[in-house]
Order: structure tokens, then sequence, then C-alpha cells
């Protein structure tokens, strides 16, 4: 078989797309996986939470690499964070710090006024100083010795009965901040100790020697402080106490919240357009992460400095023009950095027209990681997705030609990395970081994507350099940068290659949509079909925020594709009759999504109000799940629109969903303060 897939240089030459071959040529020929790797291992140094001293140093660096790139104007903005400040509907956590973390096992009995006495040839169980994720965000300071008992998964009033916990260090499989309520506030246990394991893949459970980023809640009255440790530690231990063993473990704590910042750093290539250099085209990352942290995110940070630098150079060297629009970095704490900054300082919303966002994207084979350029939510069609995987599309060619003959015009591989072809997928929205916040109805920018999914090591002690593919980098530095620099400049010339690269990804679009059709009944079917082709003529439509139509001399909008007869006259049949009544709208303040980070603004909001919990919050759809529905649901509330037309618009999304959950959930939030009923 292999025989038959002998090809010779040029026989799948393609001509990239929507740039012009010089400026594709500059790119690919000035990125360098390897300088990216080098800026990834320098973050990869810090521990980098939220409004601590390490991430001050990482974002430091990030500042000081701006600079010696040339962007003269890097700064490292900062926003006040000490629990009480609102930014939208994120409630300010205030910064975490960490000095001393160690858990050791002891002899003797374990009383409060004796000093423990370490066990002869036993080492420490937990070291911050050795592996900062070993203690959990927001643990307080402690000194205490105390038995360890073990509750299981800690998250149940069953997991305690007739097991003593009051004083003792309890042993969960669940997140400390899952268990801390009920294990310190109700049950009074002095500390936690989790063997909590990764977000469920295919390789959960599989390294018995992971441990786990952990964290307790930020605003729970019940301080305490928690150890993460790694599943075979755990296991002995409870093996050890099945058999009525005695373990008593001495905690050393010095860490707390104080008063601090969140500190976003940022700087600007400047557009040339007179008045098009008001506008802006953004590249964004999270900075923050535990240690290591190198694909999350260290990778999306050290990729768009590389973007910086190229871009800087290529244009300082006139290998490239001075884009008409301005490009912006930025590089904040996840969500709530971002929160900060959009809110913070509206002006730098009005000016984003898209973003290219960056969070996992340099995995190597040994985290298993398929690439992704997520289109953003149904709420928010834009054609500037359709700019991003058309770049990726081209690179998932020319990587697979060079690995299939050993020849293409443009392989995108690094000296020092990998040579297998990209893969990139083609993804439907989904949540989990900035591009969240960006895309909100709050905000309404539209958002590029690129991450990684699945990471066998997000979130432990092994997301580590050593595990970062340099080929990975560039090719995620060359999408984003050309995605990037299309957008800043596109003109009237670049309507038509931009219509052909939309039409293109239509069809795509429809083979998955008719895909997930078939899945449902017909009056769903017909409601899903009807959604995309309103979907698709607002994507349309979209173009004109860049290319207005004096720019390109006519007065042509992308028409949908040709379909069959059948799906045709769906697309353009009329509405259903729907009730009139029932329309709803967003208010303007607060802005943001609902559930942000470390704080859940619509729970907070519902249980002051005295309201249960929405059903929605927790339903199950075909496509999705419960945050996703209400993400949107918020997002559809424009005030054009009633309950039955929300219903439908999310349920083509992710699934159908019953009316009336959708309308428990919209007078929630009138209740909440963020929505209401247009009457």
């Amino acid at each position: 078989m292999a025989s038959s897939l002998v090809l010779t240089a040029g026989v799948w030459a393609q001509k990239p797309p929507l740039l012009a071959e010089k400026h594709v040529a500059a790119l690919a020929n000035e990125l360098s996986g390897e300088r990216a790797k080098r800026n990834l291992e320098g973050l990869a140094r810090f521990h980098r939470q939220r409004g601590s001293e390490g991430f001050h140093a990482a974002a430091e660096l990030v500042a000081e690499r701006l600079r010696a790139y040339g962007l003269s104007d890097a700064a490292i903005l900062q926003f006040p964070a000490d629990g009480k400040i609102f930014y939208g509907t994120q409630r300010s956590r205030p910064a975490w710090d960490a000095q001393v973390g160690e858990l050791w096992e002891t002899s003797g009995p374990a009383e409060q006024d004796e000093k423990p006495q370490v066990m002869s040839g036993e080492k420490k169980i937990a070291s911050y100083e050795a592996e900062p994720v070993a203690l959990a965000e927001d643990s307080e300071s402690a000194d205490v010795t105390a038995d360890l008992v073990d509750v299981g998964e800690g998250t149940r009033e069953s997991n305690y009965v007739g097991k003593s916990v009051r004083g003792k260090i309890v042993l969960v499989s669940a997140q400390a901040g899952a268990v801390q309520d009920l294990a310190v506030g109700k049950f009074g246990a002095v500390g936690i100790v989790s063997c909590a394991q990764n977000q469920k893949t295919a390789w959960w459970g599989e390294d018995e020697n992971l441990i786990r980023w952990g964290h307790l809640e930020t605003f729970s009255a019940n301080k305490t402080f928690a150890f993460m440790v790694s599943l075979k530690t755990a296991r002995v231990m409870k093996e050890r106490l099945a058999k009525g063993e005695r373990i008593s473990l001495h905690a050393l704590v010095r860490a707390g919240q104080h008063p601090g910042s969140y500190e976003v750093v940022t700087a600007t290539i400047p557009g040339a357009d007179p008045k098009l250099k008001n506008e802006e085209v953004a590249f964004s990352c999270h900075l923050d992460h535990q240690r290591p942290g190198a694909n999350d995110n260290a990778s999306g940070c050290a990729t768009i400095l590389e973007v910086a630098r190229a871009f800087e150079k290529t244009i300082r060297e006139k290998r490239l023009e001075r884009p008409a629009r301005t490009i912006r970095f930025v590089f904040p704490p996840e969500i709530e950095g971002t929160m900060a900054l959009l809110n913070g300082k509206p002006e730098f919303a009005k000016r984003m027209k898209a973003v290219i966002h960056m969070d996992m994207v340099g995995g190597g084979p040994e985290t298993k990681a398929v690439f992704h350029v997520t289109r953003g939510p149904m709420s928010l069609p834009s054609f500037v997705h359709d700019v991003a995987w058309s770049f990726a599309e081209w690179v998932n060619e020319e990587s697979y030609k060079f690995a299939a003959t050993g020849q293409a015009g443009y392989p995108m591989v690094a000296p020092e990395g990998g040579q297998e072809p990209l893969r990139a997928e083609y993804s439907a929205y989904t949540m989990g970081s900035d591009h969240d916040v960006y895309q909100d109805s709050s905000f309404g920018i539209p958002a590029i994507y690129l991450n990684d999914w699945p990471d066998r090591y997000i979130h432990t002690n092994f997301d580590s350099a050593a595990n970062i593919d340099p080929t990975k980098l560039k090719r995620a530095a060359f999408i984003g940068a050309a995605s990037g620099y299309f957008l800043a400049q596109i003109n009237g010339a670049d309507y038509t290659n931009l219509l052909a690269a939309v039409r293109t990804n239509q069809f795509e679009r429809i083979g998955g949509v008719m895909r997930r059709a078939s899945q449902l009944g017909e009056d769903e079917s017909e409601k899903l079909l009807r959604q995309f082709g309103k979907n698709e003529e607002r994507l349309a439509i979209t173009i004109d925020s860049m290319i207005p139509v004096s720019l390109r001399g006519d007065e042509t909008r992308p028409p949908l594709p040709h379909l069959d007869r059948q799906l045709e006259a769906i697309l353009h049949g009329q509405n259903p009759n729907t009730d009139g009544k029932n329309i709803w709208k967003r208010k303007p303040e607060p802005k943001g999504a609902l559930a942000v980070f470390g704080y859940d603004y619509f729970a907070d909001k519902t249980k002051a109000a005295g309201i249960n919990t929405p059903k929605l919050m927790s339903y199950e759809g075909l496509w999705g799940g419960g945050e996703e529905y209400a993400y949107e649901v918020l997002n559809f509330a424009d005030g054009g629109r009633n309950a039955q037309e929300i219903r439908d618009a999310v349920s083509a999304e992710y699934g159908p969903v019953p009316l009336g959950l959708v309308v428990e959930y919209l007078k929630a939030g009138e209740k909440n303060g963020v929505g209401e009923e247009v009457k």
C-alpha cells in the first residue's frame, strides 16, 4: 500500500492562503521554535500564581524581552485586587504567596504541645521548595502535628460517618477546595492531604507519580492548608491506615492571601493607517500557573512573545509592511486578569477588533496533545475563525507533505523539534480560557483560540519544558502570526480571497451540522438547520466590520454555498410561529461571564437572593453541559429574541434543551440583576 502513495515534490504544491507569498516566507523564515522554547524555559522557572512574587518575576521577564525586541512601550499594568473590588462580574481575588510548605511523617504522640520528631530514615512527604505544586493555592500558615484519617472522596457527609476527624488531617481523593467546608468547617479537621487526579482523559490515573495542582476556595470562611500528593503516595497511606496503622503528620506552612494587584503585561506594534491604527488586533495568553506550567501556559506566552519579536524585526527590515491596524500583545493572569483589563480599561475593549488567544500550544508527542483551532460560540459568528483555519489547514497540508515525502515548500520544522505532521483540528467552541471573556456578549470581540487538548500532563508536576516541541511552537506561532497580520492589514483587495476561504469552510461546517441533524427528530433537526443558516448569514455580514463595502467597491456579501433543495428550503424558510412575549436581554452592567475564576457571580447572587440553583446549570445535552448552555443563553439574550428563540439557538449548539429550563435560568438572571424581560 505504501508504494501507491509515493509522491513527487510539487504534486501537492499549494499557494499559501490569504497573504502574499513574500509575507508568508518572511514569517516562516523568521519565527523560531527554539527561541520560543528558550523563553518558555525561563518562564517555567517561576511559580506564577496571581499577585505573587513568582508572577511578578515572570511579568518582568516578559516586559524585558518585549523591550529587547524593540517594543518600546512595553508596560506592566496593575489592577488592585483585595477580595472586595469587582471588575465586572469578577470579584478580585487577593494575591497569594507562599514561602514554606513542608509535610513530614513524625513519630510519637500527635499532641499540639509536643515537638514532633522526624522518623529515622523517613523523607519529607511534600516540599513546596522542591515542587511548589505540592502546596495547594490559597493555603494558610500552619504549624501542626496531627493524625491522618482517610475519608475517601471527602465531598459527602457519608464519607465521615464513624470517623473522628476533629483536630486531624484528612486524606481525600477530591480537590481540596471541594472538601474544605465540610472537612474543616463542619467536622473540625485542621488540614487536608489530597491525591486529586487530573481531568479525565484516556490517560487519567495512568501515572501514579503525577502530583496535580491543587487549590482551596479563595473566599471560604474555613481557612486551612492542603498538600497535594501523588496517587502512589496516597495509595500507600491508605493501605497502612486500612491495616490499623497510625500515621502522624507534621505540617509547616508559611503562606497566605494579602492585598495585591493583578499585573498585565502589554505592548504594541503601532499601525500605519491614520484612522485604522486606533483599531487593534490583540494577541492574548495567560501568564499565571503553577511551576513548571510549561504547556499550560508558558507555551502560549512564549509563542506570542516570539510573534512580537518576529513582527518587529521583519517590519523594521521591511520584509513586512507595517500593518494598518495596531497589533497588541497581552499577558494577564487567566480570565480574572482579562476581566480586570477589559473592565478597568474599557478603551482596550473598544479598540479590539479580533483576538488571537493561545493557551497550550506546544505539547510534543509525550503529552498526547491534539492541536485545535477553535471557532467562536454561535452567539458571535465571525469570519476571523475562517482566517485562522485557512492558515492552519495549509500548515497541516505542508507538514504532512514533508512528513510523507521529505519535501515541502514550507515544512515549518524547527531544527531541534519533531518532524511529524501537525494534524490540527477545526473545532466547535469549547470553554475554559480567556477567549470566553472576549467573546462574552458584554464585549463581543471574536477570538481565535489555539489550544492543545487532551494533554496528559496538564496541571501536574510533569508539565515540564522537556515535553514541549519547538516545531509545534513554530507552527502555532505561524498560524497566529499569519492570522493576526492578515486581520491587521486587511483591505478591499483581500475581499475575493477571504470570500473563497469563508465559502470553503462553510462546506466543512455543513458536513458537521448535517451529521448532528441526523441524530435528532424532524422538528429539532429543522430548527438546527435553520439556526445554522442564520449563523452563516450573520457570519458573512461580519466581513463588513473589517472590509466595508466602500473599500471593496460592491454590495455583494458571501452567499451560502449551493445546497440541495430540501436543505436550502429549510435554511431560507420562514421562522416558525413563536410567542412574541417573553423577550429577554442582558443588562449592560456588570460585564463578563457569570462563572468566572475563583468566584461564581451567578451562584453568589443566587444564594443571596434565596433562589434555587437553576436546573440548566446541571443539564447535560448531546454536545455540551450546563456551563456552556448558561453562557450562551445569556449571550443570545440580546433584546431581540424571545425565550423560545433563545432555546432553539442554544439547542442548535449543544443539543435540545427543555424550554422551561431556559426560562427558569433567564428569570433567575433577572432576580440577580444581570438580565431582564423586555416588556
